[in-house]
């Protein structure tokens, strides 16, 4: 552990954005072990003072480098978009940083000599074999780092989802089949619609929480009952129906999808012969939809994120709300509707950022570290190959 004077664990956070919002909303209200936000860093100068000031960084900064060049920094946060990640994952660890990583791990983002748009133009195969390539780079420095890489999966960290594992050590359940979705009316973020900066369209950007949390079940399933689980298949269709609607039609949906898909259907195999399918699309209205679904040989369990129905509330007009935050992706908060209540709990965020700082502090393994991220996005591009090659096929 390196703390400062006085004997802090200093972050540094890079990114100003929506992934920014849940990890500091997070920090800012955890108080087990003391924090300073040192420094905020991000491209666009008004973005990043205003985070800056709502959140108490010491120093903001329009130069990543400068979190990485300051030795009292202990933590690395990245919750930029997923192009960045790779370079500035390898330059946090070799500057003897521990990095936290906002998800996907990586992706492929395109290449001298590509045919634009890539998502269109590139075949996924090829994607593939470039990514599994990366994740060795990546996978090589993390090792030789002595540094903790922690994945911001917040579905693991999930009060429904850690219930489940706990549930699956001590019945030692088998899981027959899993069923995860997320879903909602598209991104808030500009560059969702385009391969070369997200690395694909709904499925990495909101599949990989579903499809996280049920491979980390099953890995849970797995230690209580002592046997290996693997991934032994995938079979994947990807879909792009939103180009295809009207003006009119295309009114209540934000997805813009360029060269990406807009929905995605996922079967895994396991090497058990048990059966996971992962949904993710961004043609639902009325707010953000997730959830896990395990059928076990003697259970039944059942974990919803969102939407809750801990509260509900009607309005007839939006008077003096301008501040009160309902729930996400809902264009109004008239009518019938249910808010989140605590939801940087519900949703994880707030065990999520616990175990990242305390792993750091007290010298231990996080429990969703680089083998998730690794084998997250490792079977991700194996659906899109599976997609384009019309058959299942092994990650």
């Amino acid at each position: 552990m390196c703390v400062n004077k006085k004997g802090e664990i200093c972050l540094g956070m890079i990114g100003a954005g929506r992934a920014t919002e849940l990890h500091m909303n997070a920090l800012t209200r955890y108080t087990g072990v003391p924090l300073c936000f040192k420094w905020i860093a991000a491209h666009r100068y008004e973005q990043v003072n205003m985070m800056k000031e709502r959140y108490g960084f010491v120093n903001s900064s329009l130069d990543y480098h400068d979190i990485l060049n300051d030795p009292e920094v202990d933590i690395v946060d990245i919750c930029t978009p997923p192009y960045a990640h790779t370079q500035m994952i390898i330059e946090a660890m070799r500057a003897g940083k521990h990095v936290i990583c906002e998800k996907p791990l990586t992706g492929y983002f395109g290449e001298e000599g590509d045919e634009r748009p890539i998502g269109i133009n590139v075949s996924k195969v090829h994607m593939y074999e470039k990514l599994c390539e990366s994740l060795e780079e990546v996978k090589k420095v993390v090792d030789e780092s002595g540094k903790k890489f922690m994945y911001a999966e917040n579905f693991v960290y999930a009060p429904a989802v850690r219930k489940a594992a706990e549930i699956l050590t001590k019945k030692k359940s088998k899981i027959l089949y899993a069923k995860g979705e997320e879903s909602l009316k598209g991104s808030s973020s500009p560059v969702a619609g385009e391969w070369d900066k997200t690395g694909g369209g709904t499925f990495i950007r909101t599949g990989a929480h579903p499809l996280s949390a049920i491979l980390w079940l099953k890995q849970i399933e797995s230690e209580a009952r002592s046997e290996e689980i693997t991934v032994k298949s995938v079979f994947a269709d990807m879909g792009h129906i939103t180009p295809s609607l009207s003006d009119y039609d295309h009114r209540h949906i934000a997805a813009r999808p360029h060269d990406v898909e807009d929905n995605g259907t996922v079967i895994i195999t396991f090497s058990d012969d048990s059966k996971a399918v992962v949904i993710a699309t961004d043609v639902l209205l009325g707010g953000s939809k997730n959830y896990l679904e395990l059928y076990c040989n003697d259970a039944v369990i059942n974990c919803t994120l969102t939407l809750s129905n801990l509260m509900s509330t009607y309005f007839l007009d939006e008077d003096n709300l301008d501040d009160v935050y309902i729930s996400e992706m809902l264009p109004l908060k008239t009518g019938w509707n249910n808010p989140f209540v605590e939801d940087e709990i519900i949703r994880g965020y707030m065990d999520e950022l616990r175990d990242f700082v305390e792993s750091v502090y007290f010298d231990r393994e996080p429990k969703s570290g680089f083998k998730l991220a690794y084998d997250s996005i490792k079977i991700i591009y194996a659906a899109y190959k599976s997609a384009e090659l019309g058959k299942a096929v092994e990650p």
